[in-house]
């Protein structure tokens, strides 16, 4: 079982850049790959980024492509996601969630599907005044 805690999240300006991390529990987190999600008052949740279990493969929704990078240090349990001109409409909880699927390509109706995650985090708030 793995349990995760993310932080990072606060209250920024447009434009401005948040590290969001999520601090996973157990052994066997390298086993595992990560998903950021992330939902918005009134809105389901959607996926925003995916890292496989070594860290070699990332995969990002179109609307956050080019502003947000994901990345891993195993040694340290922990997934980082670095998110950069920070907009309005970026404001919501982020979550990480961890899975045991392989993806071999930034396929987004697969990776972003929450159901293919066992494990969750409570999230962190990111709020973004314009």
């Amino acid at each position: 079982q793995v349990q995760l805690v993310e932080s990072g999240g606060g209250l920024v300006q447009a434009g401005g850049s948040l590290r969001l991390s999520c601090v996973a529990s157990g052994r066997t987190f390298s086993r595992y790959a990560i998903g950021w999600f992330r939902q918005a008052p009134g809105k389901e949740r959607e996926g925003v980024s995916h890292i496989s279990n070594s860290g070699y493969s990332t995969y990002y929704a179109d609307a956050v492509k080019g502003r947000f990078t994901i990345s891993r240090d195993n040694a340290k349990n922990t997934v980082y996601l670095q998110i950069n001109s920070l907009k309005p409409e970026d404001t919501a909880v982020y979550y990480c969630a961890a899975g045991n699927r392989y993806y071999s390509g930034n396929k987004y109706d697969t990776w972003s599907r929450a159901s293919e995650y066992a494990y969750w985090g409570q999230g962190t708030q990111v709020t973004v005044s314009s």
